[in-house]
């Protein structure tokens, strides 16, 4: 196996990118080398407040033989390029969440790894900890059974209704943003209770604001798990989430934990008894970005908690729940 130690560059120095370099200080393998930016100044100001060494454009940053994986933090619309041009330099690439707007850039993005043979991960942090491993052993089937359903949403009030989140021309919207949450938990619950992972869509609602999806819901089949997700950026929603049994029920509070932190807390509820179970937290940036140096080292193309076929699959759906939410 080679060396784990990662040499990581951040592109695009915003708010995610804060918080994944605060990740970053508590991974095992990796350590801040770089920042490239469309703005070399940006670059060069995020990097000396953070301890990078070196910082640039992204040409230059791609250049380096010194950075060994990238984290993408910029907005949704340039993910597909950045990435395509990170994996052609040579560097493994963990491109914050959606992937990008379409299945199409999706399908380029995973054929420029595959072609590269350079690892990629889409970065879905609630996919990582002892809290995500949990919810998919609960799937997999045991004391409670099979599930029959999952209910989530992801939805905050803006507050102003301008910036990127509002701006068709950079994919602003609920969906993209945070209706992805919920959508990759359903996957993955699918997947580990045996269902498939590409759902009949049953409905898709949409309220527009500003010309983007403000808030939505869509109600989908995997097999014979259901799943009813919403997401808002106009509205508060509850983040308590509930996965369903012939005779149980989960209780998941606070399912996509903080910015830091992994969700600590399941309930199992079964008739009138109620088990609280109390689960290990962690930082979950942290994780991921360890779990991309570890595929790297060990010459793997992708980390199993958040595989290529449900980046294949969530962009199938955000791309299709999206397009029918613009058409009203």
């Amino acid at each position: 196996m080679a060396q784990l130690q990662t040499r990581w560059a951040v592109l695009g120095p915003g708010w995610i990118s804060r918080d994944f370099v605060v990740g970053l200080r508590a991974s095992e393998y990796g350590m801040l080398h770089a920042v490239g930016s469309s703005s070399a100044p940006r670059a060069a100001a995020f990097s000396a407040e953070h301890g990078a060494e070196a910082s640039g454009t992204y040409d230059e940053i791609l250049a380096r033989d010194d950075v060994d994986a990238v984290y993408i933090g910029t907005v949704h619309t340039a993910h597909a390029d950045l990435a395509i041009r990170s994996l052609e330099a040579g560097k493994a690439v963990l491109c914050e969440k959606p992937a990008s707007p379409t299945l199409a850039e999706v399908e380029r993005i995973l054929e420029a790894a595959e072609r590269t043979q350079r690892p990629f991960l889409e970065a879905f942090k609630t996919r990582f900890g002892p809290f995500a491993e949990s919810l998919r052993e609960l799937a997999a089937g045991g004391e409670l059974g099979a599930p029959r359903r999952f209910e989530g949403a992801f939805g905050f009030d803006a507050g102003t209704r301008e910036g990127r989140l509002f701006d068709p021309a950079v994919g602003g919207g609920a969906i993209l943003d945070v209706g992805c949450y919920p959508l990759a938990l359903a996957i993955d619950l699918a997947a580990a209770a045996g269902q498939p992972i590409a759902p009949e869509y049953r409905a898709f609602e949409a309220e527009l604001v500003s010309g983007v999806d403000g808030t939505a819901s869509a109600e989908l089949a995997f097999g014979d798990l259901t799943a009813g997700i919403a997401t808002s950026v106009i509205e508060n929603l509850s983040h308590t989430g509930v996965l369903r049994f012939a005779d149980a029920e989960v209780v998941l509070p606070n399912v996509w934990g903080s910015r830091t932190e992994s969700p600590s807390t399941l309930i199992v509820r079964r008739g009138t008894d109620e088990r609280i179970v109390e689960l290990p937290v962690v930082q979950p940036m942290a994780v991921e970005a360890d779990a991309l140096s570890l595929a790297l080292a060990e010459g793997r193309l992708e980390v199993p908690e958040m595989p290529w076929a449900h980046t294949r699959a969530a962009a199938r759906v955000l791309t299709d729940w999206r397009a029918a939410a613009l058409a009203g």
